[in-house]
């Protein structure tokens, strides 16, 4: 057993995923706090604080404070990675930690340097910087260090990550702001315009999960949801079907996809090749929504498949880079 400890953090706009070395994924909880606005206090950090989200009283704010893959409110991520880490390592530890922690692909020098200077605040010995497609292809068990094609689309909650991979590194990459995030925003817009009812966040988020489409299907699954009615002002149920999310989420889904045909016309035609033999690989939260693999598919004319576990590849895959780095030192 080494004497540190490695650690691979996934931080996510949604979630924060934690993974330590020999040890696996420990922990995986929303990056949400809760603070008193009066007192500055953080009330709760993760799950605590989720199930918080608009239900506060007016001196309780619920924040996420990482914005699109980005650091928005730096003392409250610093804070937040300080309780995930304390909570994952437990008290055991002597040394400080290595800790790799990977950003969406399109962030700039300052934007990875606020992450890098939050690590080390929060108790890092060394810090590593890893871009998510690296991190998501790492996780999802491929060899990145070939000289052959791969293509990741990795989804989160902020950010849509496509990359094509080849011999350790990015050869084509594209970055957009649009992702889990976006699908609940656009059920919630969709039920506000079609069906007059104003549904928060949470509800968004357990239609996109329970009855959440991307293309079309001969089974029609149903979900009772409830909310505000805009006209009465009173609570209301409505029932809606699995093809009216395929309609809400049509616009939204097919910006990922144009990004990835953007990025499958910058690749070079012996890429391109391998691309069309091995297919795409999707990971990240947001790979879930279903028929998603089918729409890509569709649009594409190559074979996609998701990960064995989307939610986790991109964590493993950062636990693993720091492995990797830390390989030759111990030989």
């Amino acid at each position: 057993m080494p004497s540190y400890t490695d650690i691979g953090i996934d931080l996510g706009t949604a979630s924060v995923l934690v993974y330590i070395r020999d040890r696996g994924v420990v922990l995986k909880e929303p990056s949400v706090v809760a603070y008193d606005r009066d007192t500055n206090k953080i009330k709760a950090i993760g799950e605590d604080a989720r199930l918080m989200l608009g239900r506060t009283p007016g001196n309780i704010i619920t924040v996420r404070p990482l914005k699109q893959g980005v650091i928005s409110d730096y003392k409250v991520t610093e804070k937040m990675m300080k309780y995930f880490i304390q909570k994952a390592m437990g008290r055991r530890t002597f040394r400080k930690p290595r800790i790799a922690v990977c950003v969406p692909s399109g962030v700039t020098e300052v934007e990875k340097k606020a992450v890098q200077d939050a690590t080390m605040v929060s108790g890092a010995r060394e810090v590593y910087i890893i871009e998510e497609p690296i991190a998501a292809a790492i996780g999802a068990g491929i060899d990145i260090s070939k000289p052959c094609g791969n293509m990741i689309v990795d989804i989160g909650g902020g950010t849509s990550d496509i990359a094509v991979i080849s011999l350790g590194g990015t050869v084509v990459s594209a970055s957009i702001k649009i992702a889990g995030d976006d699908f609940d925003e656009a059920l919630i817009r969709y039920m506000r315009k079609k069906h007059n009812l104003l549904i928060g966040e949470r509800t968004a988020e357990d239609m996109k999960i329970k009855i959440g489409r991307a293309y079309p299907s001969e089974a029609v699954d149903y979900m009772d949801v409830r909310g505000r009615n805009l006209v009465t002002g009173l609570p209301r149920t409505v029932k809606v079907s699995s093809e009216e999310t395929e309609e809400a989420l049509r616009e939204t889904t097919l910006q990922i996809v144009e990004t990835i045909h953007g990025v499958l016309e910058q690749t070079k035609p012996e890429l391109a090749a391998d691309i069309a033999d091995r297919g795409i690989v999707l990971t990240g939260g947001g790979s879930l929504l279903h028929g998603l693999e089918d729409l890509i598919a569709a649009k594409t004319g190559i074979n996609t498949m998701t990960a064995d576990d989307p939610m986790t590849a991109v964590a493993i895959g950062t636990g693993k880079y720091v492995e990797f780095l830390a390989g030759y030192r111990e030989d």
